[in-house]
């Protein structure tokens, strides 16, 4: 796996308990209005608010403000009105970086994210420039203790898995992002607990990085998955699990 799939599932473990709640929940919120807006607020017939609703219990967000993150999106109550836009970059390196935004002013955006990429030595391009690197996949991480190899292969290729991906101390699980809901529940169904769980872009191609590489390579990182205008982030760096632990202790 690239390291910044590894690099992700820290931080979002991390979000889920430290300071960064309330912007993580900001993220997931608009992820729900934008679905509802673009699908309806009716979660039996529209997928990707589902997908939202299960990501937001999935850092538990209170109740009360997935349903109004739903009013927004139907109009039941005011709110902005967010565009989604794609941007994509080279990091140090020649680091691939693809990101998803969701902004209410895409002048502003764009400007700020110029500006975090040149100051830390990457360069926003043009579109398309890295967006053929990736492809499209439902990605689920089950940590090992959770269960054995042979349970999960049977219950996830049952469901339409395509893959079972041995990661150290966690299996990975991907899938076409159609059958994504479809093997996730059927995980939860058999009693098996994810780490995370989300339809992601994974990279064709990686670049290995050095300890002092990723270090510049994830100051980057750390800067843009800290905008509030950016929902996520996508690399294809690859780190060692020593280069990893050393830089997340």
């Amino acid at each position: 796996m690239a390291g910044h799939s590894k690099w992700h599932n820290i931080r979002i473990r991390k979000s889920a308990q430290d300071a960064r709640k309330g912007k993580l929940f900001t993220k997931v919120a608009r992820e729900i209005m934008v679905a509802a807006r673009m699908g309806g607020g009716d979660p039996s017939t529209n997928s990707r608010l589902r997908i939202a609703i299960q990501a937001a219990r999935d850092v538990n967000m209170p109740k009360e403000n997935i349903e109004r993150a739903i009013k927004k999106g139907t109009g039941e109550l005011e709110s902005e009105t967010y565009e989604e836009l794609t941007y994509e970059g080279y990091g140090p390196h020649g680091v691939a970086i693809l990101l998803e935004v969701m902004t209410d002013n895409r002048n502003r955006t764009v400007a700020e994210l110029r500006n975090l990429f040149n100051r830390y030595g990457g360069n926003l391009g043009e579109s398309g420039c890295v967006a053929w690197m990736f492809e499209q996949k439902g990605v689920i991480n089950v940590e090992k203790s959770q269960t054995d190899e042979d349970t999960l292969m049977e219950v996830a290729l049952e469901a339409g898995a395509e893959d079972i991906k041995d990661e150290g101390d966690s299996w990975q699980v991907l899938c076409a992002p159609s059958d994504f809901e479809a093997v996730r529940d059927a995980l939860t169904n058999a009693g098996i607990g994810y780490t995370s769980a989300e339809v992601s872009m994974l990279p064709s191609t990686t670049v290995p990085l050095d300890k002092n590489q990723a270090e510049q390579v994830l100051k980057l990182i750390d800067a843009l998955e800290e905008h509030d205008d950016v929902q996520r982030t996508y690399s294809n760096f690859e780190v060692s699990d020593e280069v990893l632990a050393s830089l997340v202790s």
